[in-house]
């Protein structure tokens, strides 16, 4: 994602001819967009997408979990 938003920010700078970028290469400018395609085709193929979002559940449900044995560790409420 770092890379999309560095090629977004090259390619605007290219565009408006801001200072130094006006005189970069096109292929300078927009190769921060050919890495964000070379790494989530790595990430994908390498399992290394899945792996995140697995971690990212299963931290999801320690939480959840957690929560439920907090929640049970509270005395109970009295409604007056």
């Amino acid at each position: 994602m770092y890379f999309l938003g560095l090629g977004l920010i090259l390619l605007g700078l290219k565009w408006l001819e801001i200072s130094v970028f006006a005189s970069w290469d096109w292929w300078l400018v927009l190769s921060p967009f050919l890495l964000a395609v070379l790494w989530w085709s790595w990430a994908d193929q390498s399992g290394y997408s899945k792996k995140k979002e697995s971690e990212k559940m299963d931290q999801r449900k320690r939480d959840r979990i957690e929560k439920s044995r907090a929640a049970l560790r509270e005395p109970p409420q009295r409604r007056h």
